[in-house]
């Protein structure tokens, strides 16, 4: 008999069909079967020795909100049984004029079990999860933007580590690092078996992007340092399992069950008893030569336009054409971006990677490019790069090329008869939140859209005293003073656009949440505490840590963005 090993996690939401992902014990059928009649199907596929299904389900009755069990084999495996949380449900929207709310937020470890004291504090999205199931049908997000660092691969847990050790030994590279498939594996079980994070992600639907801590800190931040990885004896495998486990547990889920439909690798996959040779060739061609493939994807929620940008693989590390995105991946954000005007009221950007970053640091890493592209000679250029690294000068700053693209594209894109009312840039990684709103140094080219620039992470992260200290200080007065330093030392005029912090920042595990309603935006920013009076090992009962009874999400900041 076949069991559920994880999932169910309820993917993409449109009026009329979802799909769900789930992974099993052994080969089986796996089927979805909703309250109101519509139900699928599907065969689960095989990648190294495990067996996942993403099941479609179409017909679903627009507006409605429908609870659904999940079948292997015609045995019933989800809702599990004496389940502590509410029916998982699908909720479809009812039309284009639907309010929709979008949660995002970045970085999350997994949370520690139920009795070991959790050093970072509540985990935002165990929060959420007990929030919602306190009160089913009260407010809770009609989408999920996780913006990276979905697991950690370079940073496992004390559980984790002793697993590894105990199958392989940690005298090798990459020691106690995840090594394999299998390895990887393992971050997504103890991610998403936490009881809450598990029912939460089975009736939340969730769209997806990676980051670096997914295959590796700062993947990808320059050439140098990818010659210098490539040229050890376990970056290889790390690398390829990264992108296969990535491409099946997050990137399959964020395509639409008609893209599903059309994906010649899908289908591969899906054709042959054991898919783990197709899915690695794929990978190592991802990874020899990055633009053929796009993680980068478009979801519709509505006329709300959501556009995520995968700004770590998809990057061109050559110093001399240094950029983000490469040639085709910048094509196709322009495509989407300008697609179709008149069909959306607001257009969100996720990029894991901020935009617009405190002033200081913008002018450093911009500085930082130009010394390493050997514009003040070799000796700076070997300066540049061994400051790059160690202080991960690595956002859209430090691709000024493709810096400038991004905010030529926004200000078009936010200008015109059919502009939409808000144009917002929704990013992690930086370990705190902020809000940033941006005026163009050409006053023609300021957009008729709001534009902002919204950070927020960590999910469940720690908050070191260096970020504190840092950040805070890259918004003040001195901090641009001496950013202009930089500017001035690398010989690089004024960005297109100042910047001042309209928000922030603040510390904490933390999600924000927009709400869009026609062309009216608002934007709540609230974190996990913990309750008073109780203790930090205080717990549901469910089996996780202490968040469901022993914290809060508080709420913040609360700010209108575009009246109604």
């Amino acid at each position: 008999m076949a069991e559920l090993r994880l999932g169910p996690l309820l993917r993409y939401v449109d009026g009329s069909s979802a799909t769900f992902w789930v992974e099993a014990s052994r080969p089986c059928t796996a089927e979805v079967r909703c309250a109101d009649g519509a139900r699928g199907r599907a065969r689960t596929f095989q990648i190294a020795g495990h067996h996942y299904a993403l099941v479609p389900v179409n017909g679903l009755t627009p507006g409605t909100v429908t609870a659904y069990e999940v079948m292997l084999d015609d045995a019933t495996v989800w809702p599990l049984p004496d389940s502590p949380f509410p029916a998982s449900v699908v909720r479809t929207p009812e039309g284009d004029d639907t309010a929709v709310r979008v949660t995002f937020g970045s970085c999350r470890w997994a949370a520690p079990p139920a009795d070991e004291k959790d050093p970072v504090g509540p985990d935002a999205l165990d929060t959420l999860a007990a929030r919602i199931a306190a009160d089913p049908e009260g407010e809770r997000p009609d989408v999920l933007l996780l913006l990276g660092d979905q697991v950690y691969a370079d940073e496992v847990s004390k559980a984790t580590r002793a697993w590894i050790a105990a199958r392989r030994g940690l005298a090798d590279p990459p020691g106690h690092q995840v090594a394999d498939y299998e390895e990887y594996t393992r971050l997504y079980y103890e991610s998403w078996l936490d009881p809450e994070i598990r029912w939460l992600l089975s009736t939340v639907p969730s769209c997806m992007i990676f980051d670096d801590h997914d295959v590796i800190d700062d993947w990808n931040t320059s050439a140098a340092w990818l010659a210098e990885i490539r040229a050890t004896p376990w970056w290889r495998e790390r690398v390829l399992s990264g992108l296969m486990s990535y491409w099946v547990h997050q990137h399959l889920g964020n395509l639409s069950p008609g893209e599903l439909s059309r994906d010649l690798l899908y289908a591969a996959v899906g054709e042959t008893p054991d898919g783990t040779d197709v899915l690695r060739a794929f990978a190592a061609q991802a990874d020899a030569d990055p633009a053929s493939v796009r993680w980068s994807y478009r979801r519709d929620f509505g006329r709300t336009r959501v556009l995520m940008l995968d700004t770590r693989a998809a990057r061109v590390l050559d110093e001399k054409h240094r950029a983000m995105l490469d040639t085709g991946e910048a094509a196709w954000l322009r495509e989407q971006a300008l697609d179709a005007p008149d069909s959306r009221d607001h257009l969100l950007i996720g990029t894991s990677l901020p935009w617009l970053l405190p002033p200081l640091i913008h002018q450093a890493e911009t500085w930082d490019a130009v010394l390493c592209r050997g514009e003040r000679g070799p000796r700076w250029a070997r300066f540049g790069e061994r400051l790059r690294r160690a202080a991960d000068l690595e956002h859209w700053a430090a691709f000024p090329e493709s810096f400038e693209e991004l905010t030529e594209l926004i200000a078009e894109a936010g200008s015109g008869e059919h502009a939409p009312a808000t144009v917002c840039v929704l990013s992690g990684d930086v370990h705190h939140a902020y809000v940033t709103e941006p005026v163009w140094a050409d006053p023609a080219r300021q957009p008729d859209a709001r534009v902002l620039q919204l950070t927020c992470s960590p999910v469940h992260n720690s908050i070191p005293l260096s970020i504190r200290l840092g950040f805070r200080f890259g918004w003040s007065r001195p901090a641009r003073m001496l950013g202009g330093l930089f500017a001035r030392h690398g010989r690089r005029g004024r960005p297109p656009v100042d910047w001042r912090k309209t928000g922030g920042p603040w510390f904490g595990n933390q999600l924000m949440t927009l709400t869009l309603r026609g062309r009216s935006a608002s934007l709540r920013l609230e974190q996990a505490r913990e309750a008073r009076g109780s203790g930090s090992g205080s717990g549901s009962g469910s089996g996780s840590g202490r968040t469901a009874g022993g914290a809060r999400l508080t709420t913040v900041a609360e700010s209108v963005i575009v009246p109604q």
